[in-house]
């Protein structure tokens, strides 16, 4: 039997405004260019600039891609509730959902993280606008695709200028947020038990 790559792929979806494809960008940079990992981030979204739907993937792996769409998120961040509704099914069976509680009232699984990011960038990081990389900081506490120092060599590399403090506070708060969750717990995590 042929054995499967180590591919992860990570779905961000919300709407246009919020920052979705920054978040993925930054994890794709911190994933390619810092963690020297295969990847590929597309992205899409609706006619309108704010306020329609808005998705964007990021494809991580160890060795060459071959597809470059993702096929079963393995962690699906689900910053509205509308998003969160469309998206869901897609989910690979034992993936991961992660939502932002401002937003997202209705959970669908039991296989679910929710962290309020809006709140958090607002009430802690004093910037609501920066609920992406408070949602990003928790996906990659969870998840542990890329190394956290290279992870802030992208953002970094990415923030314009002046906002390096309240990226990295932003990112880091995410990342507290997120600790307080253990996934061995959590209904999705059923190890495969090895042949």
């Amino acid at each position: 039997m042929e054995k499967k790559d180590d591919r992860y792929e990570i779905c961000f979806c919300g709407s246009g405004g919020q920052g979705i494809i920054t978040a993925a960008v930054i994890l794709a940079e911190a994933a390619g260019v810092y963690d020297m990992k295969f990847v590929c981030q597309t992205q899409s979204y609706g006619p309108e600039s704010r306020g329609g739907a808005c998705k964007s993937e990021v494809v991580i792996s160890a060795g060459e891609i071959d597809y470059p769409k993702i096929l079963q998120p393995d962690i699906l961040l689900a910053m509205n509730q509308s998003c969160c509704d469309l998206y869901f099914l897609n989910l690979k069976p034992k993936g991961l959902l992660v939502v932002d509680a401002t937003m997202v009232t209705q959970i669908p699984t039991p296989r679910a993280v929710a962290v309020p990011f809006t709140k958090i960038a607002r009430n802690e990081i004093g910037k609501e606008v920066a609920a992406n990389i408070v949602a990003l900081g928790a996906v990659v506490q969870l998840c542990q695709i890329v190394s956290v120092g290279n992870l802030e060599k992208a953002l970094l590399a990415r923030a314009p200028k002046g906002t390096a403090d309240v990226n990295l506070q932003a990112l880091h708060a995410g990342m507290e947020a997120a600790k307080q969750y253990d996934l061995n717990t959590l209904p999705h995590v059923v190890m495969e038990e090895e042949e």
